[in-house]
């Protein structure tokens, strides 16, 4: 109710929403994005956008957040499969592209949307592939970002992306 009454204070016209992973509960948090979707929803006139982790596969949990009718959803893919294990230690690539064709099957009006973080270390070849695999998941919105290390306990930055590159 707070987040929606900022929203609404605010005057947003478009508001993106994300969480930390929460694996802890059993739904991954599906009700509580359900239930701020519906609370924003009644409050305000504002576009709704979700970043959702991948729910660890439950896509009953996903049924619950689609039923609340975000205008978009994503799940950021993040980097290339070769780097997941250095990078993304508890996700799983194809985990995540079934999420995003789930999106689609299940509610085709809903926009699916993904990021991929460059300067990891990728190849262009590997970020193409990636491309490849998104579309066949029918994600509808791709963002591509440089990645920054928020610190030295973070893995380090490969390669500088020139803006001309994106």
């Amino acid at each position: 109710e707070k987040i929606a009454a900022a929203i609404s204070e605010l005057g947003l016209r478009h508001a993106v929403i994300t969480s930390v992973t929460r694996d802890d509960l059993p739904d991954g948090g599906a009700s509580i994005f359900a239930d701020l979707v519906h609370s924003i929803r009644r409050k305000c006139d504002c576009r709704i956008e979700l970043l959702i982790p991948d729910l660890q596969g439950d896509y009953a949990a996903l049924r619950t957040i689609l039923r609340a009718c975000p205008d978009i959803l994503g799940h950021n893919i993040e980097t290339v499969p070769r780097l997941y294990q250095q990078v993304r230690q508890e996700a799983d690539y194809r985990r995540s592209l079934e999420l995003l064709s789930r999106i689609k099957e299940t509610s085709p009006e809903i926009s699916s949307k993904s990021g991929l973080m460059l300067g990891l270390g990728e190849e262009m070849a590997e970020v193409l592939e990636v491309m490849k695999d998104l579309r066949q998941s029918r994600c509808d919105i791709l963002t591509l970002g440089q990645y920054l290390a928020p610190s030295k306990k973070h893995h380090e930055v490969k390669r500088y992306v020139h803006p001309d590159e994106f």
